[in-house]
């Protein structure tokens, strides 16, 4: 194993990764590692043949999968504020030579507790304060920059959904290597700027984790529809202003109540106006229920998908979308749609 290899530390979701830049280490996101990987397939049936069951979610069983076909030795594990099932998968990873950094996101957005955990975090590390802020400085610049591609997104209309959600989306790790990201973002932004407005269409938010489906934002545009706000990802970028880490991973909305999320939700689908809400719920996943909450209250409309493995669309979720698209279609341009 190189150097580089053994410097590598996976990660079950977005954390506070300027302490893993500061240690000289590379920051893998698993979730990414599985999900672009072709060989998607395998990871899960690696899982599988060890016994994980069939209602374990996709993504769990991936990063497993993941885990030991890259041979990464030490995983910082989200054990609260993200899957319910990352408790076994730990143990289970554990049992096969992975070290495990428990970190802890606090439910009620306790700024003492999350302090604590980040203080816990970087002793582990061996970094300094000092080395820690000027990694989130040299990240923020890089964050500023995928922001100007999200804005280009919604404003603009020179940014497909689908290159909207593959840069916020890295912006969790920075594909490993953050001078290696910018410089691919500044290339990205040239080129974008240079394009012309395509500006029309219906205008989607995308609220939920990630998608597990394999061509969703490539279908929406097809049908004529633009995802103009991606919710989760953009909060990968930490999309707001901040001088301490504490306060930023306490903006962070992911990891904390539900309503926290809805307050960000409301104020994007005025900002970026919004026709309609796509929202993708995992299989197995205990935030399903969270689907009740978004329909009282957000009153736009919403159509809910459920994936469960890596795939392209099935063809029901596929008619769905296009009625469902049709439908807000009809709605903008003024009809009655009954």
């Amino acid at each position: 194993m190189t150097a580089k290899a053994d410097q590598r530390i996976g990660l079950t979701t977005t954390i506070p990764v300027e302490i893993i830049f500061a240690a000289g280490k590379v920051p893998v996101d698993l979730n990414n590692r599985f999900i672009t990987s072709p060989r998607k397939e395998a990871f899960l049936a690696k899982a599988e043949a060890l016994g994980f069951p069939r209602t374990t979610c996709g993504w769990i069983k991936g990063i497993y999968g993941v885990t030991l076909d890259e041979g990464i030795k030490e995983v910082v594990a989200v054990t609260q504020g993200d899957c319910s099932n990352t408790h076994a998968l730990m143990e289970v990873l554990q049992t096969a030579g992975v070290r495990i950094f428990p970190f802890a996101y606090p439910y009620d957005q306790d700024r003492y507790l999350l302090a604590l955990q980040i203080e816990r975090m970087r002793e582990h590390f061996g970094v300094t304060k000092a080395s820690v802020q000027e990694a989130k400085e040299q990240l923020d610049r890089v964050r500023g920059k995928v922001q100007e591609i999200d804005r280009l997104t919604w404003q603009e209309g020179v940014v497909t959904g689908s290159e909207n959600h593959l840069f916020l989306v890295s912006t969790s790790d920075m594909n490993g290597d953050w001078r290696s990201f910018e410089q691919e973002v500044d290339r990205f932004l040239a080129e974008a700027k240079a394009r012309q407005s395509q500006a029309d269409g219906v205008r989607l938010g995308y609220l939920g984790v990630p998608p597990i489906f394999t061509d969703l934002y490539a279908y929406l545009e097809e049908l004529g529809a633009r995802v103009v706000f991606n919710e989760l990802q953009r909060q990968f970028s930490m999309p707001f202003v901040t001088d301490d880490i504490v306060e930023q991973y306490l903006h962070y909305t992911y990891p904390y109540s539900f309503f926290t999320r809805l307050q960000d939700i409301k104020e994007e689908i005025s900002r970026r106006e919004i026709a309609g809400l796509i929202h993708y719920v995992q299989s197995f996943c205990f935030r399903q229920v969270q689907d009740i909450l978004l329909r009282q209250e957000i009153k736009l409309p919403i159509l809910t998908i459920e994936g469960d493995r890596p795939a392209p669309l099935d063809a029901r979720t596929r008619l769905r979308l296009e009625g469902f698209v049709e439908m807000l279609r009809h709605r903008t341009q003024g009809w009655i749609y009954e």
